[in-house]
This record gives structure tokens, C-alpha cells and sequence, in this order.
């Protein structure tokens, strides 16, 4: 399925999630819930929303599995690249299809790895009022279960695409029950990954409401105007 695509590196993944939980945790209050749900073994996609800068790195830090994230290619482009691809960091042209991103993602599946995918594609309100078709397909293509993500606090009402919360703030990550399509042979056709698509997203927003009613939480909204295309 993969090809002859070269899985991301593991070493500083595996290595450095300590030390970064310890850094995040004297700055913020880090609650998991539900962190079982993400299956021991196996490969697994977890589908988080994304409202915040620090949404990439809580989830690679603090999921209960090392995760293989997609991030966008710009962030390659500079001086966190070499932390990045060493972190196995999965980069993605947001803009148009990439096939060496999905490769990747299919490495570290094949691999019994774990891939997260944000599938809104931009930091936005996180409520999931569109996703794109990235998750479902490598979940038709691989069996692996999707595992919903939702995060709370990573940004404030009002805050622009790039801020932080402020020191001490609560986050939450809520893990919600994994989500399992069945894997469909090649050639998988559009229909096909639109349908799956539609039913992940209606899973996704299930979990999302559970994870409100748990939390007490709420979203922060949309972002300002002058921001929704920098995410």
C-alpha cells in the first residue's frame, strides 16, 4: 500500500515526549479523559479538531501512544524544520492532493504506528462543521480505527490563530470511543470515501458533544477575520 515510502523517524519521538510533558505541565493544567480508548497495540488514527497553535504539539506529546502528525509543509520550510521531520512529523500540502504525505501516513500504519490527523485542516472554531477526507480514506485503506480527539483551551475566545493561553490555563483532551470502517479493496472510489467521510463526520461530532457534556466546556468560536487564513 505504502510503496517504497520511508516511515517518519521515531527515535526523538519516543524519547522526547517525557521531557515535553513535563515542560507543558509547568505551564498549563493538563487533563486527559477517556485516554484508554486509544487501543495498546495496532495501528490507529486519531482525528483531532483544531483550534489552537499548541493543538500539534499536545496531541504528539500527551496522547497515550507516540503520534505521527500531519502538519502543514510551511512549517518545514524554517527553523523548526529539522526538530520536525527528527520528531517524525508528517508534512502536507494543505492546498492541493499529496500523495507523499498519505504514503507516509500509510508507512506508519503498516507499521502498527499511530498517524493524528486534524481534519478540519485549519485551526478554525474545532467544532467539526467540515472535515476534509484524508482520515476516512487511510482508515478505508488500512481497517485502522479512527479515534476522535477534542481538545479545549488551547486557545481563547477572541485569540488569533498564533496566541497561547495564558500560564496556569486548564486543557483538556478528550478521547472519545474508536470508530471502525471496514477497509475496501483497491481501486476506492470517491463515492466510496465521500460516504465514509460523511459517517466519520457525524462520529466525530457525537464525540464532541460527549466531550462537552463531560468537561463543561465549550469552544472558543471562530477566529478573528483578519486571522482564519494563517492557520
Amino acid at each position: 500500500m505504502a510503496g517504497d515510502a520511508v516511515a517518519p523517524r521515531t527515535a526523538l519521538l519516543r524519547r522526547g515526549r517525557p521531557g515535553a510533558r513535563w515542560l507543558l505541565r509547568r505551564r498549563y493544567d493538563v487533563r486527559l479523559h477517556h485516554a484508554g480508548r486509544v487501543p495498546a497495540t495496532g495501528p490507529v488514527i486519531l482525528a483531532s479538531n483544531h483550534v489552537g497553535f499548541l493543538d500539534g504539539p499536545l496531541l504528539a506529546t500527551f496522547a497515550p501512544r507516540p503520534v505521527h502528525a500531519l502538519a502543514k509543509r510551511e512549517l518545514f520550510a524554517g527553523p523548526m524544520s529539522p526538530f520536525l521531520r527528527a520528531a517524525g512529523q508528517i508534512p502536507v500540502d494543505r492546498t492541493h492532493p499529496d500523495p507523499t504525505a498519505v504514503r507516509s501516513c500509510l508507512a506508519v500504519l503498516e507499521r502498527g504506528g499511530v498517524v493524528g490527523i486534524f481534519p478540519e485542516g485549519a485551526r478554525g472554531a474545532g467544532e467539526f462543521e467540515a472535515i476534509h477526507g484524508g482520515a476516512a480514506y487511510l482508515a478505508l485503506v488500512t481497517g485502522a480505527p479512527v479515534v476522535p480527539v477534542t481538545l479545549f483551551g488551547t486557545r481563547e475566545r477572541g485569540a488569533g490563530s498564533e496566541s497561547l493561553p495564558p500560564r496556569g490555563s486548564r486543557i483538556d483532551m478528550v478521547f472519545g470511543a474508536p470508530y471502525r470502517l471496514q477497509a475496501v479493496s483497491w481501486p476506492r472510489t470517491q463515492e466510496q470515501v465521500g460516504s465514509a467521510t460523511v459517517s466519520l463526520r457525524s462520529h466525530l461530532l457525537a464525540a464532541l458533544e460527549d466531550a462537552k457534556v463531560l468537561t463543561g466546556r465549550e469552544l472558543p468560536g471562530t477566529l478573528p477575520a483578519e486571522q482564519d487564513d494563517h492557520a
